[in-house]
């Protein structure tokens, strides 16, 4: 079925829907989004760790099976398919994991880290990392930081801040980042305007790559990709 397909029958299912969701592998069968079922026995343990730590941690709003899946998962597989084999890649303010987290058990060829400079947010990354097996790296510092001593072949952001934001902490960090792929929801225009008016893009040269409709939500997501010129 063609990933535009999906997505219509996501949105329909998501608004008839009204049967909890006890496990992922039903949330997956509802909206269909094309995970490999490999895959699904360690997202949902990633899902259980994370609820887990939520209840005394502010991690994540998205606490239940159909809200990952729709909106945490879909936009991971949508980035996912943006990036090229075996490259490094840095995912910033990473909060809860979402998108490192799944991006690394999806594509186990990506060299992953996370940069989360909050402290108690860092060390649950690390704990659910570790419970999980995988071979992932948390820098518990700002990404700014990060990058003055490492390079990434791609640096991932979601929900962090704003564009203008973003540019403005990453202008020193340009030698450092082969490309910058931002998920950002309705408002990126807008974000991308005031950001041009600031005078945040003369050096800078930003492409819509990847776009696709939000279950249950009003809009459409899309991944940006920055390149210094």
């Amino acid at each position: 079925m063609p990933v535009e397909n999906q997505l219509d029958t996501m949105n329909q299912e998501l608004s008839t829907t009204s049967e909890p969701c006890d496990s992922l592998a039903d949330a997956l069968r509802e909206f269909n989004p094309g995970v490999d079922g490999q895959f699904v026995p360690l997202l949902e343990r990633y899902c259980r760790l994370l609820w887990e730590w939520n209840e005394t941690h502010n991690l994540t709003r998205h606490t239940d099976f159909p809200t990952f899946v729709s909106r945490d998962l879909l936009d991971t597989i949508e980035l996912s398919q943006e990036i090229a084999r075996g490259v490094r890649v840095l995912d910033v303010g990473s909060g809860g994991g979402v998108p490192g987290i799944p991006l690394a058990i999806l594509r186990s060829d990506l060299k992953m880290a996370l940069a989360e400079s909050i402290a108690k947010k860092s060390s649950v990354l690390m704990d659910v990392i570790r419970k999980l097996g995988l071979n992932v790296h948390v820098y518990s510092d700002r990404a700014e930081l990060v990058l003055k001593k490492q390079k990434f072949d791609v640096v991932t952001a979601r929900a962090v801040a704003p564009l203008s934001k973003l540019l403005t902490w990453f202008d020193p960090c340009w030698r450092s980042i082969g490309e910058l792929l931002l998920i950002k929801g309705r408002k990126w225009v807008d974000e991308q305007a005031e950001a041009e008016e600031a005078g945040l893009l003369r050096r800078v040269r930003i492409d819509v790559i990847r776009e696709w409709e939000t279950p249950g939500r009003d809009g459409r997501s899309v991944i940006l990709k920055l390149t210094r010129q």
